[in-house]
Parts: C-alpha cells; structure tokens; sequence
C-alpha cells in the first residue's frame, strides 16, 4: 500500500536548497535527510535507535493522545532538530529539560534544546501531544484511515508523521515498544511481538515490541474488533494474524490466504535464508482501499484484495518484501527497484514452484505484452522518479531484469544472489547501484550494462529477457502461463489512493 507523495525534480532541488543556512553550518539539523524524491521526509543531525510510543485511542472522537520516547545519537552539533509531525504538541523534553518547539512547513516539528547538544552523544527526546490524525492533512492526503469500529495506519513511503513524531525515512531505522490504550471490547495490532495486555477502568492496553531494526513507514497500527488466530512457526515464532469481524464475504477468502503465511514463508527461507524477524502474521482490517502493505512482520491486506477468493499471490509478494524490503531497505526512495522487483519476481517463482508457469515462461510473457512504443519502456525501474515511483513497470520490467540476470549467470550463481544479498545486508539499507556491484563480484561476470540495459534505458532492450523467447522469433506470441491471471490480479498492489 504506498501512497505518492510527489515531488518534482525542479521542486525537489529547490527545496533542497531551502535547507537553512545554519544547517550547513553544523548547528541546526537539516529538515530533510536528504531524498531527492521526497526533500522534507526524514531529518538531520541525529540517529534514532528506539522509540518508545504510548498512545491512547478513542475511535467515537479520533482523538488520539500520545508520549513519544525517543531515543538517538547526534551526528553533529545540534542547536536544534526536526522531527517530522502533523499532531498538536504540548510539551517537548530533550534529556528530561524543557524544550523549545514550533511547526514550520507541513511536517516539521523544529525543537531547540535548553542547550546545544555536543555531536556523538545520546540524547531522549520526550513529545507529549494530542489530535485527530484524520483531519490532520500533510501534502493533501493522511496515512489514518478510521473505519467502521476503529482506525487504521499503514501507508507508503510515509505513515508515522499523523501518529508519531520520527525520523521519517527508511534510512534510520530503530527498535520500538507500542503501547496503546483503546476502550474495552476493541483490539489494537501493531508490529513485533505482544508482551502483555491489561484491562483497567473500561480501557484495555495492548503493549506491542518490535526487536530488530525497522522503517517508521513499516510501522503500523490498527484499532478494531478483530478475530485473531495465533500459532507458532517450526522454529518457535509467534503467527499472529487478526481479521476484522466485519469483513463480510471477503472473510473466508482472505482467512484461506493469511492462515498460509506460515507456509509461504518457510519456502522463502528456503530461496532468500532465514526469516528475518522475530514473528509472522498478517491483518486486514475493514478499509475500503485495494492495495497491501509489507509492514514488518505483520503485513496489511485490504479486503478488496481477496474480492475473487483466495489470493496467495499476494501474500507472496508482502512477505518477500521481509527480506527484500524490510531487512533490506532502501538507500533512497528512488532504489524502490530492490523492494518491488525482487517482491514481483518472488511471485514468478512461486509459479514456478507450483507448476503453474516458470519465471521463463513468465518473462517471455511479460515482455510481449508491451511493444517497443509502449510507455511501460519509458520507466526506469532503477530510478523511475517520484511520478513513477510505484508503477507497474518498477514491478514487471524489474522482474524481468531479474530473469536476465538469471540468464546471464546461471541458476546456481543467480539463487546464491538472491540468498547471499539479504545476509550480507541484513537490517541495513542498500542502493541499486550496490546490488549491482555485489552481483558482479558474487558471480564473477560483468553485469552493470546488462542490468543498465533493463533498469535504466527508456527504450525496450533489443531482445527479450527470456531465452525461449528468443528462439521463438521476435514475432512469435509465447502462451499465456497458468498463473498469469492471478498474478495480474495482485496490480491492485499498486493502488494507492
């Protein structure tokens, strides 16, 4: 579920040039972390290590009241910093003394300290605040949605600023305790793991823990009446899966999916190493929007998305996003080809596992649904621009570079790729660029005009990825693959409005 929050390239540099001076400096954090696509979306001068968030809900109101705990390392001198926040605030604390604190911009939470905090040192940061996150606007649009019984947050590339106060931006990961207080009767999901529940005065609190390293944009919160099945894996991890009571016909079909998450996962383990996290699961709450979400650990699914019966395609595409996606992030927005790509080509390859079409036959398909003036070539899956961020051709052509690097180096070289790449970058970040590099050394071949040729030119490549197709002829129209229907029903992935 990724919503566009788009910035031109003219606009994205002159606001990047509208950093303050002092930022240069070394005095003031920069209000951005540095994203071309997205100037404003993260911040300078410092490191998050854990948040620490203790909300409570009232769904009758949207009322939404909050301390945020944050814990991090400065990386300059600071006389000030951004956190990036849409709520009202009352109180800001850094290391336990009032702060300063103001709004500028439409996401900018600027706090100065009592004094300036020296570079290399930890500091806490303490926000007290309240509000309704679904009137709070930021660039037009909210990532909380209230639903029937409750509410929901859960959006791409940002979700935390309309309930929590962050460092918005996959580049600085962090640790979290959730704790949330919701009227008795109601269930609030979040990531990780549940550690305690407790009921006291008509308020039930839900205390959640994610252990290993996460996104804020994979952070997520959902407040409702939920049915929840919960199970452990082989190797002892918590399955915690929770389904809105209201999900009408749509209930079975996406019970039969998720309660398959399990499965789904072992076999990825198999293609991409170890799980990665410390539990599994799923929830689909009672939205009216189309897309899914690879929320660590726990991914959001719209009921929409199980509208013609069970989809396990999806669940596929979501839970290769742990690895490729969640353990793995992204450098900067514009490498989203390491996310959806590999998602995309996970789900080829569980057609293949399944005797429904190869990646092959997948590929020849694919390539020959889009002649050479289709706009699909236009779109650089390497670097497709704020526009084009989430288009179907980051997903499809970047599958397709997949297979061509499969061609290239061989099955052997190419799953060792495909395992190796998330260990070497476990609950990191990585750009395209080291993919590519880490493909070339791993396989020993040269690979960066091969992988230029399919990530970066605007043009269709001369000659398909698939070697089948080749031996067909250019004109010849290779045969639609068992799984292709299903597959193509998962392009609602990509609906964000």
């Amino acid at each position: 579920m990724h919503r566009r929050l788009i910035v031109p390239s003219a606009l994205a540099a002159s606001l990047l040039l509208a950093i303050p001076a002092s930022a240069a400096g070394g005095t003031a954090g920069a209000p951005g972390i540095g994203d071309p696509y997205y100037p404003y979306s993260g911040n300078g001068g410092y490191d998050v290590s854990h948040y620490d968030l203790r909300l409570k809900y009232q769904p009758r109101t949207d009322l939404l009241e909050g301390t945020a705990t944050i814990l991090a390392t400065t990386t300059q001198e600071l006389s000030r910093f951004n956190l990036d926040f849409g709520l009202d605030v009352s109180e800001v604390r850094v290391n336990g003394k009032i702060a300063g604190h103001q709004k500028t911009g439409e996401q900018e939470l600027e706090i100065t300290p009592a004094a300036p905090l020296a570079k290399n040192k930890a500091v806490s940061v303490v926000v007290r605040y309240a509000g309704k996150p679904s009137e709070v606007k930021i660039n037009g649009w909210t990532s909380w949605v209230r639903t029937p019984d409750g509410a929901v947050a859960a959006q791409e590339p940002e979700s935390a600023a309309w309930w929590y106060p962050s460092n918005d931006h996959p580049l600085d990961k962090a640790t979290y305790d959730i704790s949330v207080s919701v009227p008795d009767g109601l269930q609030a999901i979040s990531n990780g793991t549940l550690q305690s529940q407790s009921s006291k005065l008509g308020w039930t609190r839900f205390n959640w823990r994610s252990s290993k390293p996460q996104a804020t944009y994979l952070t997520t919160l959902a407040v409702g009446k939920f049915d929840i099945t919960t199970d452990t894996t082989a190797d002892g991890l918590p399955v915690i899966n929770a389904y809105s009571k209201d999900l009408g016909v749509n209930a079975g079909a996406a019970r039969a999916s998720i309660e398959r998450s399990t499965e789904v996962a072992e076999w990825l383990s198999e293609v991409y190493g170890p799980y990665p996290f410390e539990a599994l699961g799923g929830f689909v709450p009672n939205v009216t929007s189309s897309f899914a979400l690879e929320t660590q650990t726990r991914p959001f699914y719209s009921p929409k998305q199980f509208a013609s019966g069970a989809n396990l395609q999806v669940v596929v595409h979501e839970l290769a996003h742990q690895w490729y996606g969640d353990s793995v992030s992204v450098k900067g927005w514009k490498d989203i080809w390491i996310n959806e790509g590999f998602a995309r080509y996970s789900q080829w390859l569980w057609s293949e596992k399944e005797g429904e079409g190869t990646a092959q036959e997948l590929a020849d398909y694919t390539y020959a649904q889009h002649p050479a003036d289709d706009p699909f070539w236009q779109v650089k899956p390497g670097d497709p621009g704020p526009d084009n961020q989430f288009d179907g051709a980051v997903y499809d052509r970047g599958a397709l570079a997949l297979q061509a690097l499969r061609n290239e180096v061989g099955d052997e070289s190419f799953f060792a790729l495909l395992k190796g790449w998330p260990a070497e970058h476990a609950y990191g970040n990585a750009s395209v660029s080291d993919f590519v590099a880490y493909a070339e050394r791993v396989s020993g071949k040269p690979l960066a005009s091969l992988l230029d040729t399919w990530l970066f030119q605007p043009v269709r490549p001369g000659a398909p990825a698939a070697a089948g197709a080749r031996s067909r002829g250019a004109d010849a129209k290779p045969a639609r693959p068992a799984s292709w229907k299903r597959i193509a029903a998962t392009n609602s992935v990509h609906d964000r409005h």
